[in-house]
């Protein structure tokens, strides 16, 4: 209500409640509505089809999930024959050659099948049978072999990423497993380091796995400090809001002459560089005499590089000197819009808690995305191969395990088996699981964007009462922030899913150009790669642009009501009528609240960096042992940031919703009785207007 009436005072237009209160872009909200209908079916269809036991859990030659159902007291892969995994193939399908079984305990003692049915009756030949595939019953070691139900040896190993490795060690420069440099593999004697090829390419695929278990383990040590020193930067940022409520003008003023101390330093300590050159051999030389040289240092011992740093500086140091000269009028004005905006903040408090919403709806989005994924590229059905030993015309063919036996694969390859490859599948679900992935990646986009955008036009909305608010905090809505979120989403949830849209569309561009980009790293043409990098910087540019302008239009929508479309033309004339205002405020706020975040970041940082790495005494006893100390200290360094970008884009936004605000008041205001100044005193004075009523 204060928000329509604060309308009406600001424009001749008459305002009345079907002017804000009425759905904007109701065709995008059907569209949008669809959208999410069919990502939801999407993830239906993904959780029906997938299987995330195929990326977790090793498979055996028939396709099933070691530790997983009957199998659940074998949890092991154990391969035949290490030495199969050399094979090329194997980087192709993931998979090795040989028959793999899943067993309970990887086999601590080297043996030949012949050593363990010689002693049949011992329990050697027990042991030895717990490796088999199938009991071999009477059968002799020629049948058990072609028929392929036991491996011809076992070597002692040990489980790594739930798969049984031999135990490899050194005695010097040589090669032992088992303590031995030689084993025994049924047919003939070999070397210990015949196995290492096949150790190589079996693990290649899980060399990623093994770093993340050693993180995930350091997470599950180190949680409950992460916790604490994102509570820390959660405090730190509050502290800074605080301050920035009363030292805004000092801090502005402070951050500019740091700004200027620094080029002029700079300027000292490159012409204190230039002098002391002046009598080093061959530092007088030009640099067009010089040409080009690869290793950029070289540059540095000439006395024109450091000529040219001076010019350069000097130059940029007298542009902002005079800028701020000509400008300090402008510069007060934002000075004194930070401040307006420190007041908006402390009357709309629950603004800066508002952020854990969103993170919230993030979160929800992010995880729905990377589940879906997940289930996505799972969805595959194992596929079976035939494998062989000897020449046969069927190798590397699709083969059905339940019949193989009886096939005519079996009949002209006798010595071949049908094992599971990997997973994939010809079914037309199959066909189009990658435009199913597609989807998945653009709604994401879209619904992230569409989250990003709900906290915006919320927390216009709610500064917009603010400001047009006769009587502050009198005429302002009991829950401001409450009610612009119900408007938000009741009349708005169609031009919300409309700029949201556009910017999703531009993004999911610039991940196929960087597909594109990744697939060209190879190529040899020049013009391409050239005019990929053109588009790249091109949709890099528009997105910005596009961020911009939707956050502007959010803000005239949450003022006027009126469809996103035009609350972006709006927006746009209207700051083109103000770019020096535009280009002053934007880059003084923007800058400020940037060395903000640093701050922050900077400050948990460094306590994180000497709590996790351990080199401080102080912290020795309490920090916990770790693969990776700088696991949490990333994580604290993101996490800081992330928190304090939460705090500083209430802030921003505030700035931004309040500065669109005070152009449309000395635009469509005069300081009339009949149409007053609905800025600040303090705004008014430095503008040097006033009301008539005054």
């Amino acid at each position: 209500q204060a928000l329509r009436l604060g309308n009406r005072n600001v424009s001749n237009r008459d305002f009345d409640s079907s002017s804000i209160n009425r759905c904007t872009d109701i065709v995008c909200c059907i569209f949008f509505i669809v959208a999410i209908v069919g990502y939801v079916a999407v993830g239906i269809l993904a959780w029906t089809h997938g299987d995330p036991r195929k990326v977790i859990y090793p498979t055996d030659s028939m396709g099933q999930y070691c530790g997983q159902g009957k199998l659940e007291k074998k949890p092991l892969l154990f391969y035949f024959n290490m030495m199969k995994c050399a094979s090329p193939m194997v980087l192709l399908e993931f998979q090795c050659p040989t028959p793999q079984v899943c067993v309970e305990k990887c086999p601590d003692r080297t043996m030949t099948l012949v050593t363990a049915v010689g002693k049949i009756e011992s329990q050697d030949w027990g042991y030895y049978k717990s490796y088999c595939r199938a009991d071999p019953g009477m059968k002799s070691v020629p049948q058990i072999l072609q028929e392929k139900l036991c491996p011809a040896y076992l070597i002692s190993s040990k489980p790594f990423l739930q798969r049984c490795f031999p135990s490899l060690g050194k005695k010097g420069e040589v090669i032992t497993v088992g303590d031995q440099e030689t084993f025994n593999d049924g047919d003939k004697i070999r070397d210990a380091k015949d196995l290492v090829a096949g150790m190589k390419n079996a693990t290649i695929v899980m060399e990623g796995r093994q770093v993340a278990m050693k993180i995930f383990e350091d997470y599950t040590k180190s949680w409950y400090w992460i916790l604490i020193c994102l509570l820390i930067a959660v405090v730190v940022s509050l502290i800074f809001i605080v301050l920035l409520r009363y030292l805004a003008g000092i801090m502005v003023w402070v951050m500019i002459v740091m700004v200027i101390a620094v080029f002029a330093y700079g300027i000292v300590h490159c012409s204190i560089k230039y002098v002391n050159l002046k009598d080093t051999p061959g530092a007088n030389i030009t640099l067009q005499q010089l040409g080009f040289q690869p290793d950029f240092s070289v540059y540095l011992h000439i006395r024109q590089t450091w000529l040219a740093f001076i010019i350069i500086l000097a130059i940029l140091e007298v542009i902002i000197i005079i800028v701020l000269i000509f400008l300090r009028n402008r510069i007060r004005i934002a000075v004194e819009l930070m401040k307006e905006a420190s007041r908006a903040v402390g009357y709309v408090m629950s603004s800066l808690f508002y952020p854990i919403f969103t993170f919230f709806l993030l979160t929800i989005v992010i995880a729905y995305w990377g589940v879906t994924a997940v289930f996505l590229s799972t969805s595959s059905e194992p596929v079976y191969k035939v494998f062989n030993e000897t020449v046969c015309p069927h190798a590397r063919e699709t083969c059905i395990p339940e019949n193989f036996t009886l096939s005519n694969m079996k009949r002209d390859c006798p010595r071949s088996e049908c094992l599971f490859a990997f997973y994939g599948g010809e079914t037309p679900y199959h066909k189009y699981l990658i435009f199913l992935q597609f989807y998945n990646v653009f709604l994401f986009f879209w619904c992230a964007n569409f989250v990003t955008a709900l906290g915006q036009m919320t927390l216009a909305g709610a500064f917009a009462s603010y400001y047009w608010a006769p009587n502050k905090p009198n005429d302002m809505p009991a829950f401001p922030l409450c009610a612009s979120l119900g408007r938000s989403l009741r009349y708005h949830t169609g031009s919300l899913a409309f700029g949201s849209l556009i910017l999703a569309i531009i993004q999911i561009i610039r991940v196929l150009l960087e597909y594109i980009d990744h697939k060209l790293k190879g190529a040899e043409n020049k013009f391409a790669k050239f005019l990929l990098c053109c588009l790249k910087c091109c949709f890099w540019c528009l997105e910005k642009f596009i961020k911009f302008m939707n956050r502007n239009a959010y803000i005239m929508v949450a003022i006027y009501g009126k469809n996103f479309c035009r609350s972006a033309r709006d927006a746009f004339f209207l700051l083109m009528r103000n770019v020096i205002r535009v280009v002053v405020l934007d880059k003084v706020t923007d800058f400020i609240l940037f060395l903000g975040k640093l701050l922050i970041v900077g400050l948990v940082g460094i306590f994180a960096f000497f709590f996790f790495s351990g080199h401080t005494d102080a912290f020795k006893g309490a920090a916990p042992s770790l693969h990776y100390y700088w696991v949490p200290i990333l994580t604290v360094l993101v996490g800081s940031y992330l928190i304090a970008h939460g705090f500083f884009s209430v802030y921003a936004m505030c700035v931004d919703t309040l500065f669109l605000c005070f152009l449309e008041d000395l635009e469509r205001n005069d300081g009339s009785p009949e149409r007053p100044y609905l800025m600040s005193e303090n705004l008014l004075n430095v503008l040097k207007k006033k009301n008539q009523a005054n």
